[in-house]
């Protein structure tokens, strides 16, 4: 496998995995700011999830575009990280999730926007606006209740415990991150973990939670190993419609 086509691949999952968790938060958000914030943020990562798997098609060069990488692999071909299958669970979950990925998600593009790949620097450099803004809505978020009330504090400490464990494998390592790291095209996700720490920490200091001490970490989805039970329903949903009626356009 093509280690550039691995790594879009990757990218692109991300954001079209966490684009869909997000969008089903769509006419069910607690009050209607939240509603039409959380479809933006949705659209932002589809869109970006554009960019992404129709690099990745032209790397291929298999006659695939976006829509069929996207709508026509099944869950052992996908690349997404585990974090971002998850099931939304409640509000303070959903931006808890949220929180962690974007600020991953920011440092990651903030390193390929010097990419020696013209085409993946561009698209970190469009992209990140959209993600800062993105981090500093999850972060202030995660803020306002994990230092609000006594139950606000409670739930968004349990999305903290449950979600963390997932974290680790944001930085794991393998050959394709080596191959691309030698060539310039995107840094090796360990060297961002202190980065990343430091900012978490930060974060979690003022919203007054309490980071768990562990770093056991759940892996196997940005190989393909293996995957949460959750992203075959997410998909059977997801695609349904390719499922149904393959190959029809409009």
């Amino acid at each position: 496998m093509d280690p550039a086509f691995e790594f879009l691949c990757r990218m692109g999952d991300n954001t079209l995995v966490l684009g869909h968790r997000v969008s089903e938060w769509c006419g069910h958000s607690p009050v209607l700011e939240e509603d039409i914030a959380l479809a933006n943020t949705a659209l932002d990562l589809i869109g970006q999830t554009q960019l992404w798997l129709g690099l990745a098609a032209e790397v291929e060069g298999a006659g695939r575009d976006a829509d069929a990488l996207a709508m026509t692999r099944d869950a052992w071909d996908f690349r997404n990280v585990l974090l971002v299958e998850l099931p939304n669970g409640d509000f303070g979950r959903t931006m808890m999730r949220q929180c962690l990925f974007d600020a991953w998600h920011d440092l990651v593009l903030a390193e390929l926007r010097d990419s020696t790949d013209d085409r993946i620097a561009a698209i970190a450099d469009k992209t990140s606006r959209e993600v800062a803004y993105h981090l500093e809505r999850s972060r202030d978020t995660v803020i306002g209740l994990g230092d609000g009330t006594e139950e606000s504090h409670a739930r968004m400490q349990a999305a903290l415990d449950r979600l963390y464990p997932y974290v680790g494998e944001l930085f794991e390592t393998d050959a394709v991150d080596a191959a691309l790291a030698e060539a310039g095209i995107a840094p090796d996700p360990g060297n961002l973990r202190d980065a990343y720490d430091a900012r978490i920490t930060g974060i979690m200091a003022e919203a007054t939670l309490t980071i768990p001490d562990s770093r056991f970490a759940h892996k196997g989805g940005r190989d393909g190993v293996r995957h949460t039970e959750h992203l075959g329903h997410l998909l059977t949903e997801m695609q349904w419609l390719q499922r149904a009626y393959p190959g029809a356009t409009w």
